[in-house]
């Protein structure tokens, strides 16, 4: 029941949420729907008219789109500057570096909705809110300070040969076009590189403090429990932690460390306990909605560590297999040697996308389960086929919730026991 009751607030805040037709980068947010949002002290009668005039190019500011279940999805599981519980926007400190010097404060600044999508009503020095992410306008001339927001729109244009979705922001009697927030792919999935650096407390990074701290207010209750309970048989809390480190322990750690296991069991524990921590707590409805260990640059940082320190670790005969291979021949070295480095970044790089992709699948299959009900409902319209969807979404979003309880484990096992294996094969010594 308690899980019924979890999945049905789930639907409610999805539901205020996509009703807003919220969106992140690289995606059409013409279906933003400003009309009630409270814009008093605004002039609109500057602007209306340049709006109107791009209303058939850019879609239109106030233009109401069809539902995308696909572009909901994606904003479920993209980093935001702002927290949201359900459809609540709690703002988060943010610092942001140009050449124009530093912008420091809360997200709050941006005067975004306390209940929405994420659009801040107000500008500053060239920075807008827009779905929960800070981007600012690319035009240099754009005077500083503060400007009213009026809304943001899509148009899909031809850079440098491609065709990428641009965002305009809707201001005065004018629309501005946005950068693209900063990517490492040198814009293959529509980013780049802004002039700005962000570093700022995201949705992801609050999500990992609050794991952390919840982990170490955990294990300390346990470490206590020991000290007063010297000698007497674990129970509670501490009954639980023993039996998934005595399981790393004898199923991980020393099967592939053989007599090394001590070294490396602190490690092989973080990493278990870390990844865990945050599946789990991505599994919370309507809690954050973070989708921590389904974002690449975390884990490539964990991917790094492994691979940081299998290779330090390596031995003289783990290195010698690799750039040697002795007593193979000649002509098969030209071949094995090759492939043996390649595998040294290989490995690290399906840690990285083994545990992206298979968290990251498992939240946009429950949000788009859950988008079925505005599908078939017609976005209201049709009561009949909201609620035949809204009962087929509720049994196979319970059937998601419990994959992905197993996966959380199975992930976090995975990964700890591969890096075992891997710091096993670097350290064990020559037959």
């Amino acid at each position: 029941m308690i899980r019924l009751a979890a999945i049905f607030s789930l639907m409610i805040c999805v539901a205020f949420s996509m009703s807003a037709q919220h969106n992140h980068d690289g995606h059409d947010h013409s279906g933003h729907d400003h009309s009630t949002q409270d814009h008093s002290g605004h002039d609109h009668s500057a602007h209306a008219s340049k709006t109107e005039a791009h209303g058939d190019e850019h879609g239109g500011c106030g233009h109401h789109a069809a539902f995308d279940v696909a572009e909901t999805a994606m904003h479920h599981i993209s980093d935001a500057n702002v927290y949201s519980i359900g459809p609540l926007q709690i703002p988060l400190p943010i610092m942001l570096k140009s050449d124009d010097g530093w912008e420091l404060g809360m997200s709050s600044k941006f005067h975004p909705d306390l209940l929405g999508h994420g659009d801040g009503h107000l500008g500053h020095n060239r920075y807008v809110l827009h779905g929960g992410i800070v981007k600012r306008i690319a035009d240099a001339s754009f005077p500083m300070g503060e400007f009213d927001v009026e809304g943001f729109m899509h148009s899909e244009e031809k850079i440098g040969g491609k065709k990428k979705d641009v965002t305009y922001v809707c201001t005065g009697d004018a629309m501005h076009k946005l950068e693209q927030k900063s990517t490492f792919d040198g814009g293959l999935f529509g980013g780049g590189m802004s002039s700005y650096k962000d570093f700022s407390l995201t949705k992801n990074v609050t999500s990992m403090l609050i794991v952390c701290l919840f982990l170490f207010w955990i294990f300390r209750r346990a470490a206590k429990a020991y000290k007063k309970q010297d000698g007497e048989a674990p129970k509670g809390l501490q009954g639980m932690l023993e039996t998934f480190v005595l399981f790393i322990r004898d199923e991980v750690a020393i099967p592939f460390l053989g007599h090394n296991w001590e070294k490396y069991f602190t490690f092989l524990l973080s990493i278990f306990f870390f990844i865990l921590g945050l599946n789990l707590f991505g599994q919370i409805p309507f809690f954050g909605g973070s989708n921590v260990t389904g974002n690449l640059a975390v884990t490539m940082v964990l991917a790094l560590l492994t691979f940081l320190i299998t290779n330090f670790s390596g031995n003289a005969h783990y290195w010698k297999h690799l750039l040697v291979a002795p007593g193979v021949p000649f002509i098969v070295k030209l071949i094995i040697i090759p492939v043996e480095l390649m595998g040294l970044f290989i490995k690290p790089l399906t840690l990285m996308l083994r545990l992206f992709a298979n968290i990251t699948a498992g939240h946009i299959v429950m949000v788009v389960f859950i988008g079925f009900i505005f599908i078939f409902g017609k976005s209201g319209e049709s009561l009949v086929g909201a609620g035949g969807a809204a009962v087929g979404s509720t049994l196979l979003t319970m059937f998601m919730m419990a994959i992905e309880l197993i996966v959380a484990l199975v992930q976090a096992f995975v990964f700890t026991i591969l890096t075992a294996s891997y710091i096993g094969a670097a350290t064990e010594e020559a037959h």
